[in-house]
């Protein structure tokens, strides 16, 4: 009886480790394609939106602040708040998803 058990006790360990592998594998991929892909994409999709900003164009600032850019100097962009009204902020400070709403529902 005791033998019978080592017996399959053996045999479920020998094909166990590729089970695991396999496993492990296919939770990697998820991981993959649920977790870092889209995250890289967003990464892509946001930058793509900052090179692109011009002047006249309606953004909104990660801080809340609704503007029209007023002029690009580099890495920093001049936003036009009211008429006279101007603040200087970092390119990277500009939400691309809160502005493309704006832009959206207009």
């Amino acid at each position: 009886m005791i033998s019978t058990i080592l017996l399959q006790a053996q045999g479920a360990g020998g094909s166990g480790i590729y089970g695991q592998i396999f496993l492990f594998g296919g939770i990697i991929l998820i991981m993959y394609f649920f977790m870092i892909r889209p995250q890289q994409k967003k990464q892509k999709d946001a930058k793509n939106f900052i090179d692109s900003i011009k002047k006249g164009d309606q953004v909104v600032t990660i801080g809340g602040i609704h503007a029209k850019v007023s002029s690009i100097e580099g890495d920093t962009v001049i936003l036009e708040l009211d008429r006279g009204f101007k603040i200087k902020v970092e390119k990277s400070a500009v939400s691309a998803e809160f502005s493309k709403k704006v832009n959206e529902t207009k």
